[in-house]
């Protein structure tokens, strides 16, 4: 399994996005000391996301291309939700997919597709 590594600067914000909005769990958080960054594991089904304050782990506006059954479920899901910073849509792809792309507050980019096989 393979498991990207997003780069965030605020923990609310990533909860009232990954947990709030899109609907993740988190599985488990992990802190050095009381006032160290923060790591930790978010996840939706199979969809394992980490999560991390720390300066090293990933770059701020990395995308990450996510194979998603049930795209056009989903995206219902979100849009009642109302969220005020993100109202995605759905697009065909040259590549004969559904892709919707969500953009977190930091940037980082979740492409969420669909394929037709």
């Amino acid at each position: 399994m393979i498991t990207p590594i997003l780069r965030i600067f605020d923990y609310d914000k990533a909860i009232e996005f990954y947990v709030g909005y899109l609907d993740f769990q988190i599985d488990w958080e992990h802190k050095f000391q009381d006032n160290a960054p923060i790591y930790l594991q978010v996840s939706k089904g199979d969809l394992v996301l980490h999560l991390s304050e720390h300066h090293g782990d990933g770059t701020p506006g990395s995308s990450v291309l996510i194979e998603y059954k049930g795209l056009e479920a989903y995206h219902k899901e979100l849009k009642v939700k109302e969220y005020k910073y993100m109202n995605p849509g759905i697009e065909k792809t040259p590549w004969e997919a559904k892709c919707m792309d969500v953009i977190d507050p930091f940037g980082n980019r979740l492409k969420f597709n669909e394929s037709k096989k």
